[in-house]
């Protein structure tokens, strides 16, 4: 594949990242409004965002070991084609249990997306700038805080919540034609990036552990952004999508300066962005109250939840120990167990609590991954046996097989 194709498949990737995205959140800044049409509390159209990271946890594995035969074109357009026709059956659903059904539909094509799109992104790109690919591949999935969720928040409120879910069915359709016309056809495991550069056994299950208490500890906070905005902080319902926007908005320019630091500095990378979210985090449950710092602080989460999640995709490509499907697709399951986890602790946080201890308790779980991470990269290059620096890329990769692919 030519270079000039392969940027543009990283687009049209970057792009259905982004739909995704926005689905998988659009009811956390449409919470006010799906709850009292379906005659559902908060917290139940909360589980619609844990439930859906359940079935990823759940799927993302056997899924990926099931399709792993198959060519990447037409894997990746029959799973936007899924997207598509669930986002539909949402637009349409008559009950909470119908739009419940839709989101495991999503999720199941989301598990199948996310395992396969990083190897298949970056595997034309030189070994050197491949942590660069993966944040700008990952751009589409920061972009969708900053413009699909609030876009679909005030359409929600502007003209019902139903045709935010309407609009993404559409996104999905256009996605798949791009991408059966611009992806190559090819074996899976022919990919560039198809094995790890630096295999480490050790130092990937630990990735993963942290992977799941950090973004764990993001979404204790975020499924329920709104009601902090609202009861904690005082906002109206009318600057909620202007907020999302700031948080979203520092998560791409997390995301851009990731992109110069993941190749050269890959352990910083990693720890930097979660030691701006826990400061953020605390700092938001001691000064949630007042609007201005909260804006800050809410930026501040958003800048290193964006940043961490272009780390450890980045970082899933050195480390992997076998097929980097695979390791993917247990990136997947730490993220969406993750998801999942903080979603249901923030649940049961909010009905007795109240919205305010829900930063502490997320603050205590980045702070957690923040440590293990910490304390592995100390080990590791304290260890005698180790040979270059924890914070250092491969310098000699193993060699990959060049193929042609056809078209």
């Amino acid at each position: 594949m030519s270079l000039r194709r392969a940027r543009a498949v990283l687009v049209a990737l970057s792009l259905a990242a982004f739909a995704f995205i926005t689905t998988e959140l659009l009811p956390v800044g449409l919470l006010t409004h799906i709850a009292p049409d379906l005659g559902r509390s908060r917290s139940q159209i909360g589980l619609l965002v844990s439930g859906y990271a359940v079935v990823v946890v759940l799927s993302s594995i056997p899924l990926t070991r099931l399709t792993q035969r198959i060519p990447r074109r037409q894997l990746l357009a029959v799973t936007m084609l899924l997207f598509a026709a669930a986002n539909a059956t949402a637009a349409l659903a008559p009950t909470y249990t119908v739009l419940a059904g839709s989101r495991l539909v999503t999720a199941l094509a989301q598990a199948v997306f996310w395992s396969i799109a990083t190897a298949t992104v970056v595997g034309p790109f030189p070994v050197a700038v491949r942590g660069r690919m993966v944040a700008l591949f990952a751009t589409g999935a920061t972009l969708a805080p900053v413009l699909g969720v609030p876009l679909g928040t005030w359409l929600g409120q502007q003209a019902g919540w139903r045709v935010a879910f309407a609009v993404l069915a559409g996104v999905g359709l256009a996605i798949a034609a791009v991408v059966f016309v611009l992806l190559p056809s090819y074996p899976p495991a022919a990919g560039g990036a198809a094995q790890g550069t630096a295999p480490h056994g050790r130092r990937f299950a630990l990735l993963l552990i942290a992977t799941a208490l950090g973004i764990g500890g993001f979404m204790t906070l975020q499924t329920y952004v709104t009601p902090f905005l609202l009861d904690v902080s005082g906002f109206t319902d009318a600057v909620l999508a202007p907020l999302l926007f700031v948080s979203g908005a520092a998560g791409v320019v997390g995301t851009l300066v990731a992109a110069r630091t993941l190749d050269a500095r890959p352990i910083a990378s990693l720890l930097t962005p979660l030691g701006i979210g826990t400061a953020s985090l605390f700092g938001l449950y001691a000064l949630g109250t007042l609007q201005p710092g909260t804006v800050a602080l809410l930026a501040g989460i958003g800048l290193a939840y964006a940043a961490f999640a272009s780390a450890v995709q980045s970082r899933m490509l050195q480390l992997a120990p076998g097929s980097t499907d695979i390791a993917s697709a247990g990136v997947s399951t730490a993220f969406n167990a993750g998801i999942a986890g903080g979603s249901l602790l923030g649940g049961g946080l909010l009905p007795t609590m109240g919205a305010r201890p829900l930063a502490l308790a997320a603050g205590v779980l980045t702070l957690a991954a923040l440590a293990l991470l910490a304390l592995d990269a100390r080990r590791s290059t304290a260890s005698p046996g180790q040979r270059r620096p924890a914070d250092r890329p491969p310098t000699s990769p193993a060699p990959t097989r060049r193929v042609t692919p056809s078209t």
